[in-house]
């Protein structure tokens, strides 16, 4: 029986988990115990944090796993990344998991490979923004969810801005950028031996500034062909700039009025918000948590999309307290696949945590609320 290590057990990684389980393999996970809902599913569970590297190392030494990864956490990745190397399985290099963790080196590795993406600066002890040009956006450089980012429209609020994302990033660092208007999508993509797969684009809907939260996930993209292959020409420019030469990834992208198209980010894993674990998959037939799996195990088939149909999620908040009723009654809606109410006090969010719910679509067409 193949082991596989799976860093992080909270309900992200509770789709690969099953996944590994259903495939027989035996699953070693690591993480906290709070919010640890894989320890009820996977065959041995470690409270150990997914940042101790070192100690993960030693127990995965021990137990001779086969492979080792994770989907939709970016702070798991160099984690990933370290026990691979340091045992030769198969996984993109720890350094460069570092690079693809940060925005600010993200960035900073962009401009070096010429990727189309916003002019940008550390908030460092003295940094001046005088050169970019307004409006800004405030982001911490290593966290996800949208926690600590805002749009700033002019200088005097700048500071405020930076000591908010100072405050949720882990490294306590933040990177300012310019802003790009425009709509916004997403690109889920495999890699396999630094040869990419583009499995979906996906269009997003978030709220207003100066958040930006997402609100609404939809596959496939409605975006023109012409404006799908600049994106894709980007994607794979990102990629192969960030040195992502195996497993799933997840490309954020904003295209303007005038067709421009920018990368915001690119994440080393599989997307969120059921985007990798349930969208792709009832958009095109693609089991992409299996081929995660396959990829860490050394066992990876060329992805195959068996059909095409339309997808998507909605979040449930104060914003889009419209599709309320539509949650109550889900059963009466056979596009609707899964919905979940977890809280019914609405609220207007400033990150991805505040939501309250959601529910998840298939559909023959864009399902439209």
């Amino acid at each position: 029986m193949k082991k596989l290590a799976i860093i992080g057990a909270s309900y992200l990684q509770l789709p690969l988990v099953k996944k590994a389980v259903e495939m027989g393999i035996e699953t070693h996970c690591f993480a906290w115990a709070e919010g640890a809902v894989c320890k009820d599913y996977a065959s041995y569970f470690y409270p150990i944090s997914i940042l101790d590297k070192e100690e993960i190392l030693k127990i995965c030494q021990q137990v001779q796993i086969d492979g080792i990864t994770t989907i939709a956490s970016d702070a798991a990745v160099p984690t990933v990344c370290f026990v691979a190397q340091s045992m030769g399985l198969l996984s993109n290099g720890y350094e460069d998991a570092l690079v693809a963790t940060d925005k600010y080196k993200m960035r900073r590795r962009f401009e070096e490979f010429g990727v189309s993406s916003p002019r940008f600066l550390i908030a460092s002890e003295a940094y001046s923004a005088a050169h970019l040009r307004y409006p800004l956006i405030v982001k911490p450089t290593d966290r996800s969810g949208s926690r600590g980012v805002m749009k700033v429209e002019n200088p005097e609020d700048l500071s405020e801005a930076v000591l908010r994302a100072q405050k949720e990033a882990f490294s306590k660092q933040a990177i300012i950028e310019e802003y790009v208007s425009g709509s916004e999508v997403s690109v889920e993509g495999i890699s396999w031996k630094g040869k990419h797969y583009i499995l979906a684009i996906t269009d997003k809907v978030t709220t207003k500034e100066p958040y930006f939260v997402e609100l609404e996930h939809h596959q496939p993209s409605l975006l023109s062909p012409e404006i799908q292959e600049k994106i894709k020409e980007q994607t794979y420019k990102s990629l192969s700039a960030l040195n992502i030469h195996y497993g799933a990834s997840h490309a954020e992208l904003k295209i303007t009025e005038s067709g421009e198209v920018f990368v915001i980010e690119v994440g080393a894993r599989m997307g969120g918000d059921f985007i990798g674990s349930d969208l792709v998959k009832l958009s095109t037939g693609y089991d992409f948590v299996r081929g995660v799996i396959e990829v860490a195990l050394g066992t990876f088939e060329e992805p195959v999309s068996t059909f095409k149909k339309s997808s998507g999620v909605y979040f449930l908040c104060k914003e889009t307290e419209r599709i309320l009723p539509l949650l109550q009654n889900s059963t009466s809606h056979q596009e609707i696949v899964e919905s979940d109410i977890s809280d019914t006090e609405l609220r207007n969010i400033e990150c991805s945590a505040d939501r309250s719910g959601y529910f998840i679509y298939q559909s023959d067409k864009r399902f439209l609320v």
